[in-house]
């Protein structure tokens, strides 16, 4: 008996699976590709969505305004997450728009260092008075994230993406900041927040004309 080789033909359904494959394949290639230059809505927020990640002075600045609303408690353990992003996104906008603001550079590198300080110290400040510093330093890092805006990215979209990837790095510090429930938990995050000071004094004394 011969069997027959010859595979048999695909049926239309089958055809039609192959082509939405295909399809979706190339939707994630374009998608990709875009993101990989910055080009248009997705590449504009997986721009602005990694940028706090790509600097150690914003990496550290975000995530000890939540170490420090945690050690703060309520209400600034939520209104600090809050007004950082808030102010940050005013940055953005007058770096987008190309307004002059001075020492950008050194004011985020001294961000870091106050906000390190106030950790190590167990500065419990005043409500206004603290959301007031996280304000002004917000302004400085959207300052930064906003002149850093790829030319075909959409700036709505790369807006979207800082603030959400700020918002995570907040919440990473607040979660740090419960070590403070555990025995000399609050000694580890006083040593912690010398250590980011540290880090900011570093970083402020390497820029040209500072040190």
């Amino acid at each position: 008996m011969i069997q027959n080789l010859n595979p048999a033909p695909a049926s239309p359904r089958s055809r039609l699976r192959k082509q939405h494959v295909a399809g979706l394949l190339l939707l994630c290639f374009a998608a990709a590709a875009n993101a990989h230059s910055g080009e248009g809505v997705a590449g504009g927020f997986i721009s602005g969505f990694m940028h706090p990640l790509s600097g150690l002075d914003h990496l550290l600045a975000m995530v000890a305004v939540g170490i420090w609303g945690a050690t703060l408690g309520r209400p600034l353990v939520w209104a600090l997450p809050v007004a950082f992003p808030m102010l940050m996104v005013v940055g953005g906008v007058l770096g987008i728009a190309q307004v002059p603001l001075p020492y950008v550079e050194i004011g985020i590198a001294v961000s870091v260092v106050v906000l390190g300080l106030s950790i190590a110290a167990a500065w419990r400040a005043p409500v206004a008075i603290a959301v007031a510093i996280v304000a002004v330093f917000g302004v400085f890092h959207g300052y930064a994230h906003g002149t850093e805006l790829p030319e075909t990215a959409s700036p709505a979209a790369f807006a979207a993406g800082f603030v959400i990837s700020t918002g995570l790095l907040h919440l990473a510090g607040i979660a740090i900041g419960l070590v403070k429930a555990l025995p000399r938990g609050a000694q580890a995050l006083r040593a912690g927040g010398g250590l980011i000071a540290a880090t900011g004094v570093w970083i402020l004394a390497g820029m040209p004309g500072v040190a």
